[in-house]
């Protein structure tokens, strides 16, 4: 028998062409037995399986379904933030379906740059991963459209793509924007204060819609402040209702279009020891335990990445049925604690 040949260095992977010099046997009978084909003799395949193991070979099994034509079993997740805890627990969501159906899942931040976003989508498609999700930023998705075309499904999160259609997961931000102002209203509040962030994002815009509608059905339309920020930094919600608080006409309650808004306005409120109604878009973790009774619209942020996955692995046995568009449902939660009698909010109530 040939004496095995010396271990392949530490810093490299171990090749086929290592098995096969410590084995002493062909290339191509390594590339059988890595292969499962069933025709190598026995005593032959033992070897080959022993020189494996103790080199610690790995088969490339991504770079064999290559070859073949074949699923790599990998997804790319393409999300804004990952230390955005709503985008990390979409990721956290996605990732027990993917492994589910034994497949890895490479997420993948853009940091809410549209260049990033499509060199992330480009380099994935790249690598040949089965299909893809993602959370778009910026005005322009039509460069996936060739990918598209060639068979790779794309399933788009919290936000339509421009420039094509896809199938979406949404937040059915516009709904649960009327019912939260329908609740200030009911309340007895009309002059209500609106603070959003830009309205070039098709989140943003969908709430402001429906705080318009809702605000027009109720006819006070013409009573209510709207003022846009354009910062992530609650100092700025905070100046944004310092200003509308020192106006002749101040409003008596506030909506917040995200919950870093609330955050900027629930500081400026307690700083100045005001009663003004405090609500917004978003719940979030600790929320109840705001020292401020807040009514918050809350959602199954699980559910986006779960259904976006889902999803997916139906686009991938079948790339032909209608698109889909599924819209998880919204509910209006209170929380935080009324400084006043130092009674918690009720934990959940549907407006």
């Amino acid at each position: 028998m040939t004496d095995p040949a010396p271990e392949p260095p530490a810093t490299r992977r171990p090749t086929m062409v290592d098995v096969a010099k410590a084995a002493g046997v062909s290339l191509k009978t390594v590339s059988r037995v890595a292969n499962n084909v069933a025709t190598v003799r026995p005593e032959l395949a033992e070897r080959v399986l022993r020189a494996m193991r103790d080199l610690g070979f790995q088969r490339n099994n991504a770079a064999a379904n290559l070859r073949r034509g074949q699923e790599t079993s990998t997804i790319g997740l393409i999300i804004l933030d990952l230390a955005n805890p709503f985008y990390s627990t979409i990721a956290a969501a996605a990732a027990e379906v993917t492994q589910r159906h034994n497949t890895q899942l490479i997420t993948a931040s853009s940091g809410w740059n549209p260049d990033r976003e499509r060199e992330l989508v480009l380099d994935l498609c790249e690598r040949r991963v089965d299909a893809l999700i993602i959370v778009p930023t910026g005005d322009d998705q039509s460069y996936l459209r060739a990918e598209i075309d060639r068979g790779t499904p794309v399933v788009f999160i919290d936000r339509p793509p421009a420039g094509l259609d896809g199938d979406t997961v949404l937040i059915d931000n516009r709904n649960g924007a009327r019912e939260l102002v329908r609740r200030l209203i009911n309340e007895g509040h009309r002059g209500i204060g609106v603070i959003t962030d830009s309205l070039n994002s098709y989140t943003m815009g969908e709430r402001v819609a429906g705080v318009s509608e809702e605000l027009a059905a109720a006819g006070i339309a013409e009573q209510a402040h709207f003022t846009e920020v354009y910062s992530d930094k609650p100092e700025t919600a905070a100046d944004a209702v310092g200003r509308m608080l020192d106006a002749p006409d101040p409003p008596s309650a506030v909506f917040c279009g995200n919950n870093r808004i609330l955050t900027g306005a629930l500081e400026e409120l307690v700083a100045r020891r005001s009663r003004v109604r405090l609500a917004g878009f978003d719940d979030f973790e600790f929320a109840h335990l705001l020292p401020y009774p807040v009514t918050v619209v809350g959602y199954d942020t699980r559910a986006l990445g779960r259904l976006a996955a889902e999803l997916t692995f139906q686009r991938i046995r079948t790339s032909t049925p209608p698109l889909t568009n599924y819209v998880v449902p919204t509910y209006l939660v209170d929380r935080g604690v009324d400084l006043g009698t130092r009674q918690p909010a009720p934990r959940v109530a549907q407006g």
